[in-house]
């Protein structure tokens, strides 16, 4: 039987449990948000030298998203950019957010030998993606 939830339970009061279920679902999903086949071209995207060049290469790989994926990246990201509005009250930066969600969303399929190196352009990937959603999004 499926099990039914309520967010008005008061284990779930705690906004910290609620952004673990979520990171904890996107990670245990089969493959990462951002599908392991475009992990190299969005690195490679991120690291290009020219700022504007990046926000279109990007905008690019994110439209090359299944439906379902860029959809939910969409809406994700969204919900995050609100999250931004508060940084007063919840000090969840851009960059905090990179770090928070950067490796949950994309990531290799094989781990290389630094992970510290690779989780650096992972969240600077997810950093990108907020700071011009806008833009990408539109693009």
């Amino acid at each position: 039987p499926e099990e039914r939830l309520s967010l008005a339970d008061p284990e779930w009061s705690d906004v910290h449990v609620v952004t673990g279920a979520l990171k904890l679902f996107f990670r245990e999903l089969p493959e990462p948000l951002v599908p392991y086949g475009l992990f190299n071209p969005f690195i490679e995207a991120i690291t290009l030298p020219d700022p504007q060049e990046q926000v279109e290469r990007v905008a690019e790989l994110v439209k090359s998203l299944p439906p379902a994926n860029y959809a939910t990246l969409r809406y994700l990201l969204a919900h995050l950019c609100r999250v931004m509005e508060r940084v007063d009250v919840n000090r969840m930066t851009c960059q905090n957010i990179g770090i928070v969600f950067g490796p949950t969303l994309l990531r290799p399929e094989w781990e290389p030998g630094s992970l510290a190196a690779g989780m650096a352009q992972q969240n600077k990937a997810v950093e990108l993606l907020l700071a011009h959603f806008d833009r990408i999004f539109s693009m």
